[in-house]
């Protein structure tokens, strides 16, 4: 399922369309602790999405951050039994999350305030995630107002191998609610 175009690597053509440089940036060096990350977002137990975040920018609206998909995690008995498979689902809802994040932080909203989910566009998805491996996850601000935001947001493949496949592309809104 992985697709050979779909891997960024400095001479890709995808690198053109990458957010972020994977060779520019410290992807071992949380610049934001997963701590840090739960001190605004809501979520908690199995749905702490996030883990960190190697990457923060304000301008122009660039964040990179990571979830560990681990062969204990609590959905491998089911989903897919004798091969796990990270859900789609859960890719987007790691994505939204490290988006809140960005959003809320760079928009020094207080940590009370709660975003929703607005909305998905042109989600696709690309490789296989399986555990052990770590999901990077890039996004970019679009456009936002007081109450709402848009991010492209990617999920890259880290297996350690130096090879980045993208796992899924998507257009995520969030608003306040």
């Amino acid at each position: 399922m992985s697709d050979p175009d779909h891997t960024l690597t400095p001479t890709s053509p995808l690198n053109r369309d990458a957010f972020i440089d994977f060779d520019a940036i410290d992807l071992d060096r949380d610049v934001v602790t997963k701590a840090e990350v739960l001190e605004m977002l809501k979520q908690r137990g199995t749905f702490e999405m996030v883990d960190g975040l190697v990457h923060f920018e304000d301008e122009p609206g660039l964040v990179v951050g990571y979830k560990n998909v681990r062969s204990g995690d609590w959905w491998t008995s089911d989903h897919i039994p004798g091969r796990p498979l990270f859900p789609g689902v859960m890719m987007i809802e790691s994505a939204a999350q490290m988006c809140t994040y960005h959003f809320m932080r760079s928009q020094k909203m207080p940590p009370e305030t709660f975003v929703g989910f607005g909305g998905l566009d042109d989600v696709r998805f690309r490789a296989k995630v399986e555990p052990d491996c770590r999901l990077l996850i890039a996004g970019r601000l679009q456009r936002h107002r007081r109450s709402m935001f848009i991010y492209d947001a990617k999920g890259y493949v880290d297996a350690g191998d130096g090879q980045y496949p993208v796992a899924f592309e998507a257009t995520i809104r969030g608003v306040i609610v």
